[in-house]
């Protein structure tokens, strides 16, 4: 198991080296691992992360662990197994490291050796987390699958064959899944290591409620903790069901004594999303994510400390003034004053470190100082010593692992998984642009040039519109979306950080609500009209693309853009917002966002103004439209009546459907033919049609 991989990486960096630099490409987009930092050691010298290769044949992908000392002398693969590896923990002071597998718990020694089992839960369990307890014991804290309600086939166990489901109330199907009979429990059991064996038996902390923790779809173990003595568990969990739980963002968290089962809701009163608890070193104080407004996804994320023992509380943004100008995405302990922030800011990801007042109270005054700098997405990390580890991108390169020094504000790139294949692709040019909008504001606009850009040629130029809609335009790397891969085919790409996008102050990220058509669309006609007159853009062939509020976008622009484009794609976009507040599930954000129901007079400007359906007798441009089967959030019927609408008025038009994926394409042989259609469509339109 154990393997020494240093010498085998720099042989391959010396051999990369003479190879030809090559544009990047859907195929070797695809070979990259995805590097995911997972725990640092208890002394901060070492650390384990996984990497997810896909095997394009195969269809599938492979997730293996490996650790790797912070002075980057020693890497060691501690898995090499079938299936993939996660959630990776230090414990017993760094002896062992436990990983999750198979619906089961795994410890191996930091050297790759010594791998041993000690679950064997009979159904599995999810999103495991790990603790050595005082006493020596190894804590696991995880969620079972539990059968609570009669399926279809309970009740008609006579009637094998049928296939059927009866519906009674709302959150019948959530984003790519069908609701069942089961929910998610969070639950504890105890392994010591002094008494070698498989644990079977566990504790189910919501003994009988028909509630899921973590809150579906994408909630993972960061939704519960266990305090550093082992006494105290805190969980989240929106204790809603049918239309209750569709209309409100209202989670609570949960704190549980172990001792005697006792359960108090410590965020009582607190109305949007109370999320991703996490006890300091001492377990003195509790921190948690909150959003103060009911049923709005995308409001400011504060974060919220409490004293255990009083109750008392700090909320940190609101006390220090900086409401208006902040919001906070991450966090982590440092000690039990000191924690490290994420905070999305002007196009990047930050890391701020934060100093809490001497008590917590609600006055308390705490200090905010920036310890990351760059155009980078800083975006998981773990405190490891006096520095941090932390997962890096940018727009040219997929995630490393980084040691970052808060102090100097240095980064050392660690983990040098892709360099390989970097030093081998040509690297595009990326600028950071203010456009003046329409009313006189200042817009931050990336641009992206091709590899060996001529400005005295002239590129097809694309705008990319962004989803969310409250999703900053940052310093990402997509397997889909990738910016790096566009240039590649020889396009500029134009990405504005248009109003309704976190990073720029309340104000603008809140501008959006209920002005879906209104000034983000002028936001982006004003990037590409400014770009486009440029002598290397040329302005007879412009593109428009984008995914979800973005698909939304590119349909709201094909029926105003006055022929500015030549070519649109869509992906998973809206089209009738009538049609899909009706068959979308998350309805908090619809009202949210729309303001309600279309049959409210109130709400008329959002279903008739901003609705692209009611433009569509404008369309005159070629479109592409690409929509998932299983996706639930934005239904296949947006697409297939926005393809039908441009078939039967002439428009030339394509569906690309997926019926396996969602609101993403997720398989590797989906991915290749994703990327040759939309690639395929644009330069027909884009460069053969001219």
């Amino acid at each position: 198991m154990k393997t020494t991989i240093t010498a085998l990486a720099a042989l391959a960096l010396f051999c990369s080296a003479w190879a030809q630099k090559a544009p990047m490409t859907p195929e070797r987009l695809w070979e990259l691992g995805r590097v995911s930092l997972d725990a640092a050691s208890p002394d901060g010298k070492s650390f384990v992360y996984g990497v997810t290769r896909y095997d394009t044949e195969e269809n599938k992908g492979n997730r293996d662990l490996y650790l790797m000392h912070t002075d980057g002398e020693k890497t060691i693969r501690l898995t090499d197994m079938e299936g993939g590896e996660y959630g990776a923990h230090y414990l017993l002071d760094g002896e062992r490291i436990g990983f999750s597998k198979g619906g089961q718990f795994h410890l191996i020694d930091p050297n790759g050796e010594n791998l041993t089992t000690i679950t064997d839960f009979e159904e599995g369990a999810d999103n495991i987390k790990a603790y050595t307890l005082p006493d020596g014991r190894i804590a696991l804290l995880f969620t079972i699958s539990v059968k609570l309600e009669q399926s279809t086939s309970d009740l008609y166990p006579e009637l094998p064959k049928a296939n059927a489901r009866i519906i009674d109330n709302l959150m019948y199907r959530h984003w790519d899944s069908w609701s069942d009979d089961r929910y998610n429990h969070v639950c504890i059991a105890y392994y010591d290591p002094s008494k070698p064996g498989k644990i079977t038996d566990y504790q189910d902390l919501m003994q009988g409620e028909k509630f899921d923790s973590p809150l579906n779809p994408f909630g993972g173990s960061e939704s519960f903790t266990l305090s550093p003595d082992g006494k105290t568990v805190v969980y989240e969990a929106k204790k809603k069901s049918g239309k209750e739980w569709a209309v409100s963002t209202n989670s609570d968290l949960y704190m549980v004594n172990l001792s005697d089962m006792k359960t108090t809701n410590i965020t009582q009163g607190m109305q949007g999303y109370d999320k991703e608890p996490g006890f300091s070193p001492d377990g003195s104080k509790l921190a948690w994510l909150s959003m103060a407004t009911e049923g709005y996804e995308s409001d400011v994320n504060d974060l919220v400390v409490m004293d255990v023992s009083s109750g008392a509380k700090i909320h940190v943004l609101k006390a220090m003034g900086l409401y208006d100008d902040k919001t906070f995405q991450s966090y982590a302990w440092k000690d039990e004053r000191n924690l490290y922030v994420g905070v999305p800011e002007n196009g990047t990801n930050q890391i701020y470190a934060l100093n809490l007042p001497k008590k917590v109270s609600a006055d308390g005054k705490a200090t905010l100082k920036a310890v990351s700098e760059g155009q980078y997405n800083w975006n998981h990390f773990e405190v490891a010593g006096k520095n941090l580890l932390v997962d890096r991108q940018d727009m040219n390169h997929a995630t490393e692992t980084y040691l970052l020094n808060p102090k100097s504000k240095k980064a050392i790139q660690l983990t040098q998984v892709n360099d390989g294949i970097y030093q081998n692709t040509k690297m595009s040019r990326i600028d950071k642009r203010m456009v003046k909008t329409s009313d006189g504001k200042e817009m931050l606009t990336w641009v992206i040039y091709p590899p060996d850009f001529d400005p005295a040629k002239k590129y097809p130029t694309l705008l990319y519109c962004q989803g969310g809609p409250q999703s900053q335009v940052s310093q990402f790397y997509s397997f889909r979306w990738n910016f790096q891969l566009m240039a590649a085919q020889g396009y500029i790409v134009v990405a504005p950080n248009r109003r309704g996008l976190p990073g720029f102050g309340r104000e603008w990220n809140e501008q959006i609500s209920k002005d879906w058509g209104g000034q983000a669309m002028r936001d982006y006609l004003a990037a590409i009209d400014e770009v486009s007159k440029e002598p290397w853009s040329d302005e007879n062939q412009l593109g428009c693309i984008g995914a979800s509020y973005g698909g939304y976008s590119v349909y709201m622009l094909a029926g105003i853009h006055n022929k500015r484009f030549d070519a649109f794609i869509s992906h998973c976009g809206l089209f009738d917002l009538e049609s899909w507040y009706l068959s979308t599930e998350e309805l908090f954000f619809a009202n949210y966002d729309l303001g309600g129901p279309y049959w409210l007079a109130a709400n008329k400007e959002s279903y008739t103004r901003f609705d692209p359906k009611d433009y569509v007798q404008n369309w005159d441009t070629p479109i592409l439209v690409i929509h998932g089967g299983k996706d639930f959030r934005v239904p296949e019927n947006q697409g297939m009546e926005a393809f039908q609408a441009a078939q039967l008025q002439g428009v030339p038009s394509k569906f690309l459907y997926f019926p396996e994926e969602g609101h993403w394409i997720l398989s590797p042989q989906n991915g290749l033919i994703w990327h040759d259609q939309f690639f395929g469509w644009l330069d027909k339109w884009l460069k053969d049609g001219k």
